[in-house]
């Protein structure tokens, strides 16, 4: 592709940072979030690879899930820590275009997993005798597969869409990522607004499928374990959950805000703000949440790696 049949511009300045100087002051404790989510997925890719007990579809899918977000953070992150601390933010054309596929890959792909863990506790809780047979290893990795073959194809199709479009300057983008709102500010032709009407159609449309999905399986989720005669049948049943569906509920909170609000041009600064708060908050929380309400999984995490090194506590 020659890039001067679509662009004039060969780079982009990222000033999302330049608004909120004092955010500069914020780069050690963005490092140190990053450095846990890196850290604590890494972990729970570990523990589930060495622990034969959580060699089942539940762990399978949190296995992909991490791996999602490993790569979502280091599309967007390690660029966002260089700015904090650099005076140059420019980011070339090419960069520009891959920051922006990559990471509405791993994130369509991150919301796709989610969605398939949910019909996972559905089936496990609605279906338990035929779990086995509809959560077999083939149907596993089948849905892992396309969970990540439906997010490259998202990610394809929005990034396709936005940098086919002509960008004749200026190229100040009013954010710290190659973000699509400011990107098609700087856009010139007369199809930009039908390129950001079908952009936006597109991402809400798969942020309210999977949510509506999700939504649809707790709804017989919850109806299945009212049914259950013992509180603490009940009890168990729904702790089984617990951690996905608090995951769901802060990823798809933030994301709900980024992309369900309306935009404005006084918005840019708020967008910025809160896409940090969704890049760095959010993987930041989601192991946490997992080790710390998954009791198989916490308890795999202190026999594999605490007894290693306290043997006589553990």
């Amino acid at each position: 592709m020659q890039r001067g049949n679509f662009s004039v511009v060969t780079e982009f300045i990222l000033v999302g940072f330049s608004t909120f100087p004092h955010l500069q002051l914020m780069f050690l404790l963005f490092l140190l979030m990053y450095l846990f989510t890196l850290l604590g997925n890494l972990l729970i890719l570990a523990t589930v690879w060495n622990e034969r007990s959580l060699h089942m579809p539940m762990y399978l899918f949190l296995c992909a899930l991490s791996t999602s977000e490993i790569l979502y953070t280091l599309a967007i992150t390690p660029r966002l820590l260089a700015d904090l601390l650099s005076t140059c933010h420019t980011i070339a054309f090419a960069a520009c275009v891959s920051q922006m596929f990559f990471s509405f890959m791993f994130g369509f792909t991150h919301s796709f997993l989610l969605t398939v863990m949910g019909y996972d506790r559905y089936v496990a809780i609605c279906h338990p005798l035929r779990y086995n047979v509809l959560m077999s290893p083939r149907g596993c990795a089948f849905l892992v597969a396309w969970s990540w073959v439906g997010g490259s194809v998202m990610g394809l199709v929005v990034t396709m869409a936005v940098f086919c479009l002509n960008f004749c300057g200026p190229s100040e983008i009013h954010h710290f990522a190659c973000h699509v709102p400011p990107l098609l500010k700087l856009a010139c032709g007369t199809n930009v607004p039908i390129v950001a009407l079908g952009v936006g159609l597109v991402c809400i449309t798969a942020l309210l499928g999977c949510s509506l999905l999700i939504l649809l399986s707790y709804a017989f989720i919850m109806a299945a374990i009212l049914k259950i005669p013992s509180a603490e049948g009940r009890h168990k049943a729904f702790s089984t959950c617990a951690s996905h569906l608090t995951v769901v509920i802060v990823h798809y909170g933030f994301a709900s805000v980024i992309y369900l609000k309306p935009k404005s041009p006084q918005s840019l600064e708020g967008d910025s703000l809160m896409g940090i708060t969704y890049t760095v908050l959010t993987p930041f929380l989601s192991p946490i949440i997992f080790s710390l309400r998954n009791k198989e999984l916490k308890t795999a995490m202190k026999k594999t790696f605490l007894s290693k090194l306290y043997p006589e506590k553990i």
